[in-house]
């Protein structure tokens, strides 16, 4: 079956999730692409838009920023974006918010940037300026800002980031991303004072991303104690988040109106949600359902991402080889970050081996089935980074191939 040509990344206008309904099972994906030469990268719409309708019903009401990180396709975003309950883009770096923001009037910058380059080319075109969001957690990136781009142009929009990490013992104990030295509603208060200190800098919003709820599955394998302990600290952290996260926000809000408050992730939609202070939630992962999103209790998202290697070697009975596999996740090193073989079932890694640069072996009661030439399905531990490895996604809807879109990387991107 011939692929359709790839689509031009610029004229996308959300109809290929429009009218998307069911899911497609193995046998479906396996046969929309049998003509295709692995490796190659697969999402099933059917189940990308059953997990965003998911997801907005989980936020409450609340719009979700896009987490463009998550997707790194520009058609897909646009796509979802075209979707209710969905508006502006949470962007990872300040080169990938300019570009987006060619076609995208709401992007904010999730992350601090020292790109003096990138911060000249937002402080000089107005349009550019009124479109992007930077954000902050200090007074030096606002003086590395206003060093980069002087005191004449546009105001320039700031967000403050302030950190949700749950902090114990004084501070001993810390559980969470270190994300912000801004923890306390006093420092948001002073920080906020420093932004509006300086005359082209506009404060807009704060943010603040739980990755200790959001992004920990409160189900995973393994010793029921460690699951009960995952469970405590997300119920313990939540609590104290949801205080402090509305001390800030009043606190921020003496200096200066405030359009949006951001919060949440995939993991913890309906607690964030549920916050007065929150007016938007950011997601992203929950859309691709990469390996790390099996094990929550809260919800349960529908594989949408795949991607497909080709058996190169039979080299003992019960073990078969695939062509490349290590495409493993970022994070702290463990099993948890390796790709997950999905098709054919009952396959696994070699412990001594994992999944390799060049070549990587699978064993389990599958192997001897495989011949030649045939095809192992794969899901990233994460979401966007499988597109790092693949420069177009196969769009499959039933048992065809409707579109082939390329990725950030397809379209001659790499931002990180």
């Amino acid at each position: 079956m011939a692929s359709p040509t790839p689509t031009d990344a610029a004229t996308h206008t959300g109809r290929r999730l429009a009218h998307t309904t069911a899911p497609a099972s193995f046998a479906a994906l396996r046969e929309a692409t049998a003509g295709l030469q692995p490796p190659f990268a697969v999402v099933d719409l059917g189940a990308l838009r059953a997990n965003a309708e998911q997801m907005t019903r989980r936020s409450g009401g609340k719009p979700i920023r896009l987490a463009s990180k998550s997707l790194r396709c520009r058609p897909l975003v646009d796509d979802i974006l075209g979707l209710p309950g969905f508006s502006g883009i949470l962007a990872f770096t300040l080169p990938e918010a300019l570009w987006l923001a060619g076609h995208h009037d709401d992007v904010l910058v999730g992350y601090p940037s020292a790109d003096p380059d990138a911060l000249r080319r937002l402080a000089h075109d107005d349009t550019l300026a009124a479109r992007v969001t930077l954000m902050v957690d200090c007074v030096e990136h606002l003086d590395l800002i206003a060093s980069a781009v002087g005191p004449d142009g546009p105001p320039l929009r700031i967000c403050l980031d302030l950190d949700a990490s749950l902090r114990l013992l004084g501070g001993r104990l810390h559980l969470g991303m270190r994300r912000s030295p801004v923890h306390s509603a006093h420092q948001a208060r002073d920080l906020a004072r420093a932004v509006l200190a300086r005359p082209r800098f506009r404060l807009v919003g704060v943010m603040s991303y739980e990755g200790q709820i959001a992004g920990v599955g409160d189900n995973q394998p393994g010793p029921a104690l460690a699951r009960s302990a995952v469970r405590l600290m997300q119920r313990l952290s939540a609590r104290e988040l949801r205080e402090r996260r509305a001390a800030a926000v009043r606190a921020v809000r003496t200096v200066a109106p405030l359009e949006f408050v951001n919060g949440g992730g995939t993991g913890s939609l309906e607690s964030t949600s549920d916050e007065p202070a929150v007016t938007e939630l950011g997601a992203g992962s929950g859309l691709y359902a990469p390996g790390l999103f099996d094990h929550y209790r809260r919800f349960r998202p529908l594989p949408a991402a795949y991607f497909v290697l080709p058996v190169v070697r039979r080299p003992a009975p019960g073990h078969v080889t695939v062509l490349g596999g290590g495409w493993v996740a970022s994070g702290a090193p463990g099993a948890d970050r390796l790709p997950t073989p999905v098709w054919p079932t009952g396959l696994r890694f070699l412990p001594s081996e994992g999944a390799g640069e060049v070549q990587t072996p699978l064993t389990g009661e599958a192997a001897d089935r495989l011949r030649l030439g045939d095809r192992v399905w794969f899901r990233h531990a994460k979401a966007g980074e499988l597109c790092e490895r693949v420069d177009r996604l196969h769009l499959v809807e039933g048992d065809r191939i409707v579109d082939v879109v390329p990725t950030y990387r397809g379209e001659g991107h790499a931002f990180l």
